[in-house]
């Protein structure tokens, strides 16, 4: 197997890697944000006379975090396959040059 091959590989882990850091830096509600969206799902209430409760709270940050998790799934699912189409096109060349 000569170098270029080993580089393809190396890329697509690189890619890999990297498509994974996006996607865990485009979380969309990170704490700070989480705090800001408590407090301003707390004033929307107050200024509408109405009372803030837990229950439909945590019900706001599971469509979020649903929403969140599926935009993950989907990074972390094309990074695999990108990752496993390049292994797989690596271990071709070996057999080749092995064979």
């Amino acid at each position: 197997m000569n170098n270029s091959d080993y580089n393809k590989a190396e890329k697509a882990v690189n890619e890999t890697e990297n498509n994974l850091k996006n996607a865990a830096n485009d979380v969309k509600w990170k704490v700070n944000d989480l705090a800001d969206k408590a407090r301003d799902y707390i004033n929307e209430k107050r200024n509408n006379d109405e009372e803030a409760t837990q229950e439909d709270w945590l019900e706001r940050v599971k469509s979020n975090i649903t929403d969140t998790w599926d935009d993950i799934k989907d990074k972390a699912d094309e990074a695999w396959e990108k990752t496993k189409d390049a292994a797989e096109d690596v271990k071709a060349e070996w057999r080749k040059k092995t064979n």
